[in-house]
């Protein structure tokens, strides 16, 4: 019989939110419970390269991602990767190899989605060949409404794969259940659909304090929402390219990832409901 992995997708109410960091997180989980997990992000931004041993280029984050699922870092993990030059262009990396330099505009109307998405499907698809669980992250937020039709990162992807998407939402920046209402809201119908719960990130307080606001959020939704996680301090490189390493920090080698990684996922799993997410999952 044909493997063909089950899907979870990561989004975010805005960038920034923890996507990446509860991705790395559910891959080391999903992983300590034996089952063949991979990483993938459809597009990403980022100046952080990690350079394979084939010499392919993908984002670093998703390398990260990589070993927290305990694979090699693959560029099917990443198969558009975009790297900013300012001005609105940048340039282009397709399954790790330089494809082209594109300004914003021809990227989004010529290239992404007659081009773009099968390339995406074609690496997904490969890699649900070969595990049982793929971990997606979004890309931003779903919410962008000027840009949906050209989304391949977020909703367009989730609908074409039928994968079940888990938003999060970042506390410490304010504005937490706004961004949950307000997402939810901007989302089409049948998207909205497709949006199994809510996860808080980067939580600093005491918990009761916010269960009139979730009870409230959940009434509003009718979503639930899966974890409150805390503001966790660990020291690997960020996702995003506009959000930047954190000041004072050295960069973490490669063979000190590991034990980040199992800091973010015990904290992950100390402080959401991973058997209703385990069920959204399928399995």
């Amino acid at each position: 019989m044909t493997r063909r992995a089950k899907l979870i997708m990561i989004q975010g109410t805005t960038s920034g939110a923890g996507k990446s960091t509860i991705a790395i997180g559910l891959c080391r989980l999903f992983s300590d419970r034996g089952y063949n997990v991979a990483p993938f992000k459809a597009q990403n931004m980022s100046s952080n390269f990690f350079t394979t041993s084939s010499g392919s280029k993908m984002a670093l984050v998703q390398a990260i991602q990589a070993v927290a699922a305990r694979k090699e870092p693959d560029p099917r993990m990443n198969p558009i990767l975009l790297k900013p030059l300012g001005e609105y262009r940048s340039t282009v990396f397709l399954n790790g190899r330089f494809y082209s330099e594109m300004y914003a505009k021809e990227y989004y109307e010529k290239f992404v989605i007659p081009q773009g998405l099968t390339m995406v499907l074609k690496a997904l698809e490969s890699l649900r060949s070969e595990n049982d669980i793929i971990v997606i992250e979004g890309a931003g937020s779903p919410s962008e409404i000027n840009i949906a039709k050209y989304d391949i990162a977020n909703m367009l992807l989730a609908q074409e794969v039928g994968a079940p998407v888990i938003i999060v939402a970042d506390i410490e920046r304010g504005g937490c259940f706004a961004s949950i209402v307000g997402t939810a809201q901007l989302l089409k119908p049948t998207h909205r659909a497709m949006v199994k719960g809510f996860l808080i990130n980067k939580f600093r307080g005491d918990i009761t304090l916010i269960a009139p606001a979730i009870k409230e959020v959940q009434k509003m939704t009718k979503k639930r929402i899966l974890g409150i996680i805390p503001k966790i301090e660990f020291n690997l490189p960020e996702e995003d390219s506009l959000v930047g390493s954190v000041a004072g920090k050295a960069e973490v080698p490669r063979e000190a990832w590991n034990w980040q990684i199992d800091l973010i996922a015990k904290a992950i799993k100390e402080n959401i409901d991973m058997e209703r997410i385990s069920k959204v999952v399928g399995l």
